[in-house]
Formats: structure tokens, C-alpha cells, sequence
């Protein structure tokens, strides 16, 4: 069987490039096709061992570093790579992935982390925030967003089957696309974590400063609660803002290695969670390290931190309503029991990511030889 996988790019590391290293040790032999790529990027995620195309977007300027400048090509240029050879096709797509070109004598299986949340969910929000909503960029950003919606309908029936990343994407590929899929859970580096019973008097925070992130908002609660600390952990276009509104219990680390967030991750009392995310590593990781999360009870989340077991929600993304969470876990702390936080981040690790994901794709190549026989 001759295998290809899908990623919309390889430049950066984040939550949708580790669950694609996973699906590609599955299949050391697939040949891999992405938008873009980095050397680099390819080596640290350890997939140097496989035939690696990329698309002519690869060759425009600064193509590695500003690929999402040429967001209008993207369906153009996913739609060049010559598929046809192959037998099984396995696409990890937030943005274009699932549109590659497909025939009827294969099967193509797309891992769909969302639907293109800029075009679709967050389109008004985008425009927004990015000063859009007026003149003439504005007006050439929402035709392009428009045809890309356009596109990204007219592609959904080259995927046979979806699997979604978390219920609340598939809901979301059930109203946008009309969809059913299979949950599958991303791989979660649990491993790496282990737990600590030394906790101190801290609370942490820790995602790229970006404004869906929401971190001015836990700032300015944390601000309101002088008596109590936070950590933050990571860098983006909002630091800067964030650090001027900053109070004097609050700590802004900036972008951290990996060992000191373990370490902040381990030590604190809670890890506090402001996002609306799609499925959210960070509050599995604060799990796998028995930290109890505190959370905006919306979105992936849902699913996998536990009410009163492994944290706690609040209801709104406001400042009061993290003041609230934070106060009623203050209440309540001494009955989370970090033992029981850790083994529940066990249900997202990468063997049950990868037998999950090997179990289903063997299902639907198995009923594909029942149905030619």
C-alpha cells in the first residue's frame, strides 16, 4: 500500500506538527507533501526519513517565514500535487490540507483539526482585530476570504472520512461542512511530565500572546487580586501591551525552553486557562503534571478537564469571572488530589493517539476490500 500525508506547512512547531510526526511513524515508508517547509523543522520533528515535496510556494519570496501572505495561492497550489499513485491519503488540515485531488480508487482520510477558523468561526473577529474592516485592503481581505470559503466547500468531498480532534471541532464540521466524523483526542506529550507534591504559593499561565489567548484578561484579574501571584510563560505581538498593564504580582516570563514551563507547570497551584480552543494542550499538560486548571468552560476543554475532579470552569472570559473561579478553587484545593489529576491526563497520551488512530484507518481499509470483493 503506498501511503502520502498532508500538512499545510513545516515551518514551525506546534499542536497540529506533533500529531503529524505521530501519524507519520505509523507509516515510516509514506512519501509527504506540505505547502512549505523548513529543514529545520522537518529534522526536530524527526520525519528527515521520508520523501518531503513541497509546493512553488516554496520558491516565492520569504515564502518560509510570511507563507501565510500567500493565503489566495494555497488552494492552487494544494491542488498540484499529484496524488494519484497512491493508495491511502491522510491529510492533517486546518486550513487546505483536505482539498488535495483525489480519485475514486483511493481512500482519503482527513484529520481535521478545524475548519479554517479565520474564513469561517473567527472571520469577523480576524477582520477586526486586524484592522480590516474598512478601505481597500479590507475589501480585497474579504473577497479573498470569500472565495476561499467558496473553495473550502466545493473540496469537502474529496475527504471520505473525517476525524475530528475533539466533539466541539466535530460539531463544527457538521455545521460547516455537513460532515459526520470520528473523535480521536491528539497526542499529548503526558510522558514528559511527571507529578509534584511541592506546590507553591503561585498561580501560571502559559500560551503565545496572541488576542483569542485572552492573557490580558488573566492579567487584569490577577491585577484586581493583589495578594496573590502569577506566572506567565510566552511571547507575541500582545506582550508588550500586556506588559504595561501588569501589576506588581504579576511575573511576565516571555518565551521559556521547555524544562523551566515543566517546572513552572509542576510547581504551581493551579494553571489558569482563559481560551476558547479547539481541543487545548496546555491544560492536558498542567494534568500530566497533577495541576489542577482553571478553565473558560467553553470549547475543547469541555472534554478534557474534569468539573471539581481535575479543575474548575468559569462561564465567561471577563476578569470578574476568572476572579470568581479563582476564589471558589481556593475553596475547594485541598480536594483535588494530583495522583488522580495525572492519571486522567493518561486518557491523551501518543501510544493511545496512535493505537486509536492504526485501529480506525485498519477498520475502513478492511470494509474497503469486504466492499471490492
Amino acid at each position: 500500500m503506498k501511503v502520502a500525508l498532508i500538512q499545510e506547512w513545516l515551518t514551525v512547531i506546534g499542536g497540529s506538527e506533533y500529531v503529524f510526526k505521530e501519524i507519520a511513524s505509523l507509516y515510516p515508508d509514506a512519501d509527504i507533501y506540505t505547502l512549505v517547509a523548513r529543514d529545520e523543522t522537518i529534522t526536530s520533528l524527526g520525519l528527515q526519513g521520508h520523501k518531503v515535496t513541497t509546493s512553488f510556494i516554496q520558491k516565492l519570496p520569504f515564502a518560509k517565514t510570511k507563507y501565510r501572505n500567500y493565503l489566495p495561492l494555497f488552494p492552487l497550489a494544494i491542488e498540484q500535487f499529484d496524488l494519484s499513485s497512491y493508495d491511502l491519503i491522510i491529510s492533517s488540515s486546518h486550513a487546505v490540507a483536505k482539498g488535495v485531488l483525489t480519485h475514486s480508487g483511493q481512500v482519503h482520510i482527513c484529520y481535521c483539526h478545524s475548519p479554517m477558523r479565520y474564513a469561517w468561526d473567527l472571520y469577523h473577529q480576524y477582520i477586526k482585530e486586524s484592522g480590516l474592516e474598512t478601505g481597500l485592503k479590507g475589501f480585497i481581505a474579504k473577497l479573498v476570504l470569500h472565495r476561499i470559503r467558496q473553495w473550502d466547500v466545493s473540496s469537502i468531498n474529496r475527504v471520505d472520512y473525517f476525524i475530528s480532534n475533539s466533539n466541539y471541532i466535530g460539531k463544527r464540521i457538521r455545521k460547516v461542512y455537513n460532515r459526520d466524523s470520528v473523535t480521536i483526542y491528539p497526542n499529548v506529550a503526558v510522558q514528559d511530565f511527571g507529578v509534584s507534591l511541592d506546590r507553591e504559593d503561585f498561580y501560571f499561565t502559559c500560551s503565545r500572546m496572541v488576542p483569542y489567548k485572552k492573557i490580558d484578561l488573566i492579567v487584569e484579574a490577577f491585577n484586581n487580586m493583589p495578594d496573590k501571584k502569577l506566572v506567565v510563560i510566552g511571547d507575541g505581538p500582545d506582550f508588550k501591551k500586556i506588559s504595561k498593564m501588569a501589576g506588581k504580582n504579576v511575573v511576565l516570563m516571555g518565551y521559556q525552553p521547555f524544562e523551566i514551563l515543566k517546572q513552572y507547570l509542576s510547581n504551581c497551584k493551579a494553571f489558569v486557562f482563559a481560551a476558547e480552543e479547539d481541543f487545548g494542550m496546555l491544560p492536558v499538560e498542567a494534568q500530566a503534571c497533577g495541576t489542577p486548571v482553571i478553565a473558560y468552560g467553553k470549547g475543547g476543554v469541555l472534554e478534557t478537564v474534569l468539573e471539581n475532579k481535575t479543575g474548575v470552569y468559569f462561564s465567561e472570559q471577563s476578569a470578574n469571572a476568572i476572579i470568581d473561579a479563582v476564589k471558589k478553587f481556593e475553596l475547594n484545593a485541598t480536594k483535588f488530589n494530583f495522583e488522580e489529576i495525572a492519571n486522567h491526563a493518561q486518557l491523551f497520551s501518543t501510544e493511545r493517539f496512535k493505537q486509536s488512530l492504526s485501529s480506525y484507518i485498519s477498520q475502513i481499509l478492511s470494509k474497503k476490500q469486504t466492499d471490492q470483493i
